[in-house]
């Protein structure tokens, strides 16, 4: 005979009863509206939690967190003072101090080293973040080792598929990445590189390298009028 389907008040008390057992050991609640926290989890004391915050499976999460709405976490270990701001975490390493979001992606296999910053709309996938490393906004790493104290520009993509296989990178410590960078894996950039915005990045960049691969400026006077001379303006 099938179990019987609990219903939603009967969901809703059990759900509570976790949360009165959590608030009980040290963890804050600002509301409880939303909120799922599975049974097996762990959590810290001090750690504050927003409203519509899911964390569940085999998740462990430190002391003095904050977890604010819209943040899931699956099977992940989160270290002591990370705040995680409107993300989805999966089956990954958090270490301790690590700031992410809001909007941002964490997929299985990936490590955020300690004070690591990782922003808005980033995706990080099997990947290594080092220590101190920033990845500020509109960012993909995917299947790569980064070093420490690296800086990611805005709209950088580690290019790991060629349709067929997937590829690593490997960045260094101290390499700054500028905006609208490619990274055509497998690739390695070394130590305290620098790479000029724009970039497409096919071959390796050796220690203390500066790396340009874009094409020179051409401009056409006038030819912009001659080009636009048929559009509409709406407003």
């Amino acid at each position: 005979m099938a179990e019987r389907m609990l219903s939603l008040k009967e969901q809703n008390e059990i759900r509570l009863q976790e949360l009165e057992k959590r608030a009980a050991e040290g963890v804050v609640f600002y509301g409880t509206d939303g909120v799922i926290i599975g049974a097996d989890v762990q959590i810290g004391e001090g750690t504050v939690i927003y409203p519509n915050v899911i964390v569940k499976g085999e998740t462990v999460i430190g002391k003095h967190c904050v977890l604010t709405s819209g943040t899931v976490i699956e099977d992940c270990t989160v270290g002591d003072g990370c705040v995680i701001n409107a993300t989805q975490c999966y089956q990954s390493v958090l270490e301790e101090d690590v700031k992410i979001g809001p909007f941002s992606h964490v997929r299985p296999g990936s490590r955020l080293c300690a004070h690591a910053k990782i922003g808005d709309f980033v995706e990080i996938k099997n990947s290594t973040i080092g220590v101190g490393t920033a990845v500020a906004h509109l960012t993909y790493v995917g299947d790569s080792d980064v070093g420490k104290n690296v800086n990611f520009g805005c709209g950088c993509v580690t290019v790991n598929y060629d349709g067929v296989h997937k590829f690593r990178c490997v960045i260094g410590d101290n390499a700054f990445i500028g905006c609208n960078v490619n990274l055509i894996a497998p690739v390695t950039v070394g130590d305290n590189t620098f790479i000029a915005a724009g970039s497409t990045i096919t071959d390796s960049v050796p220690d203390r390298g500066f790396a340009i691969a874009r094409s020179r400026q051409t401009t056409k006077e006038n030819l912009g009028g001659e080009k636009l001379k048929d559009r509409v303006l709406k407003y």
